[in-house]
């Protein structure tokens, strides 16, 4: 099993002419993602890697049955072309691109809540489901198929708690790198409900870092709905207050929420296991398995 996409997805890439669209198609057909159309609006009638090209994604959803876009698209134009995917309308929106302007993302957020789709991102690596389809940059190589479900703000971490949970038999199920933006579509609490409703996920490795309240209210989540175990790192220990730590999200208020510690002390009080490095929180899963 696995959650939000498998070998079924069929995947418009929004943006595929371009060098990071063009690029990362190529790399997603050669993992086995089902990519059956591109969506770029002037260059219907192309090709891109065998892929047809449309002008719309609504043309390539009746044309080709799509149920899934990933966004290429430069900051500038990604908000349009988000609107445009949730029109068309798909199942599935992955947006790769960084630093879309916020006041687009406050706009594409009140039209995400009118609609039945999931939204990844933006400035999020993607998500993949080992052995079957990837969504977005993420290097398959060091994926394996599993039980074991993950969801990270930080690519760089999911890229480093995947090889510590493969370098030890500890496959995937799906890996969901949800983003650092301050507005993002699927957050911590979507990915843990998706992960507790699959019966084949049997345990959960959550990546978050300094700033918002996510993870706090992630924490009251576990607490109140999960029966799968959770293990847990905040990266971010030393930051001081009001420092900026890489993501645009991640800025402690000085508030008393939005700290490390404040996040280890909510995610531990409801029963996860935080650990201090990530060689501890793979062996956490290695416990609970």
């Amino acid at each position: 099993m696995s959650v939000l996409v498998d070998d079924d997805t069929r995947v418009v890439v929004q943006g595929i002419t371009g060098g990071e669209g063009r690029f990362h198609t190529g790399q997603m057909l050669e993992y086995g993602t089902n990519i059956v159309a591109g969506a770029v609006p002037g260059k219907g009638g192309q090709e891109v890697d065998g892929v047809p090209v449309y002008d719309t994604v609504a043309g390539a959803a009746r044309a080709e049955d799509a149920n899934a876009a990933v966004v290429f698209v430069p900051p500038a134009f990604a908000g349009d072309a988000l609107f445009e995917a949730l029109d068309a309308p798909v199942d599935l929106v992955v947006a790769i691109t960084e630093g879309i302007p916020t006041q687009d993302m406050s706009r594409v957020y009140r039209r995400l809540q009118e609609t039945d789709t999931y939204l990844v991102g933006p400035n999020c690596p993607g998500l993949i489901t080992p052995g079957e389809a990837k969504l977005g940059i993420l290097p398959g190589n060091i994926f394996e198929a599993g039980n074991v479900g993950l969801v990270s703000r930080s690519g760089t971490l999911t890229y480093q708690v995947v090889d510590n949970l493969t370098e030890r038999g500890l496959g995937q199920s799906t890996a969901i790198g949800i983003g650092g933006d301050p507005i993002i579509g699927t957050d911590f609490i979507d990915s843990l409900e998706l992960f507790e409703a699959d019966p084949d996920t049997d345990a959960v490795v959550m990546c978050g870092e300094i700033g918002g309240e996510d993870e706090e209210q992630a924490a009251e989540y576990i607490a109140e709905r999960m029966e799968t175990p959770v293990a847990a790192f905040i990266a971010g220990r030393t930051a001081p207050p009001g420092k900026r730590m890489g993501h645009a999200g991640a800025i402690v208020s000085g508030s008393g929420t939005g700290t490390a510690q404040s996040k280890i002390d909510a995610l531990e009080a409801a029963g996860a296991r935080v650990g201090e490095t990530l060689n501890e929180v793979t062996e956490y899963v290695e416990q609970f398995l």
